[in-house]
């Protein structure tokens, strides 16, 4: 089923989201409604915050970043199609890279954004195996993305100043709901 995409001015994307257990009700469909809202919407990877539920739970699919591109990948890792549960960032390295990002939940808004390329991180799957692995590129780019939104962090506030302030009257007509997408969105009510 597709869910709509919270736009940024929900009080929930703000939030740091809470760990779920295996008994977690109709996980099974929520991940596959992710899934179908992520590619519904044309994304790379979904929070469960940006469906409005407060919880660690995010899916990627990298896969779709090459399926977009009219040229060969620069990157060499293999694209990753996984679900993260309850995942924690245990290292990143040093070194930050640049990389244009946009999201779901702000959509016409993108920007550079610096990251550190490799990263370690420890998670469970839709099992609940745990899980742990570096990621690098552009795998590690959108698990961060991702990862941010549990977090209740949002990309535009990892933008240089100057671009913060030259988005900030397109971010306030998002959060009223003046912004076309192809996908079902829900507004902040301003009321």
């Amino acid at each position: 089923m597709l869910l709509p995409v919270y736009a940024y001015g929900q009080p929930v994307l703000k939030k740091k989201a809470d760990p779920i257990g295996p008994d977690y009700p109709d996980l099974t469909t929520l991940l596959a409604d992710m899934w179908e809202t992520m590619y519904h919407a044309d994304g790379v990877g979904i929070a469960a915050p940006q469906i409005g539920l407060p919880i660690r739970l995010f899916v990627v699919d990298t896969g779709l970043i090459e399926r977009k591109k009219d040229k060969p990948a620069v990157d060499t890792d293999q694209p990753l199609k996984m679900a993260f549960i309850n995942a924690q960032i245990v290292e990143m390295n040093e070194e930050a890279v640049s990389y244009e990002e946009g999201c779901l939940s702000i959509p016409d808004i993108r920007g550079d954004v610096e990251r550190p390329d490799v990263i370690r991180i420890r998670w469970q799957d839709e099992s609940f195996q745990e899980h742990e692995a570096t990621f690098t590129g552009i795998n590690a780019r959108v698990i961060q993305h991702e990862y941010d939104h549990i977090e209740g962090v949002l990309f535009t506030e990892r933008l240089k100043p100057l671009k913060k302030r030259l988005i900030q009257r397109k971010l306030e007509s998002i959060k009223v709901g003046q912004v076309r997408t192809d996908y079902k969105m829900r507004f902040f009510n301003v009321r």
